[in-house]
């Protein structure tokens, strides 16, 4: 497996991580009051768009050949550390 292939197989296991997190934190949703829904309803959409920026990235990543992914490696690692610290953000204002 080359260094790419192992790359996207370790974000696509962060994504499955977070789309776990995404469907416990549904479930508080729907088990709040009317005002906190609200609240957390807004905070599950900031999880999901951060998660479908992640695919799109990964994605993109998939989908460049290697000498391409050479070059956008470096670009990738910064893309992903600012979604990942994103979405950890919004995970900290559910718990």
């Amino acid at each position: 497996m080359s260094d790419k292939e192992l790359y996207i197989e370790k974000a696509k296991a962060k994504i499955d991580q977070w789309n776990a997190e995404i469907d416990k934190m549904k479930a508080k949703v729907d088990e709040a009051e009317a005002d906190s829904k609200i609240k957390y309803q807004k905070q599950l959409d900031e999880l999901r768009e951060q998660r479908d920026e992640a695919e799109a990235k990964i994605k993109e990543a998939a989908e460049s050949g290697d000498v391409a992914w050479a070059d956008m490696k470096a670009g990738f690692d910064n893309a992903w550390d600012n979604i990942s610290s994103a979405f950890e953000k919004a995970m900290s204002r559910f718990k």
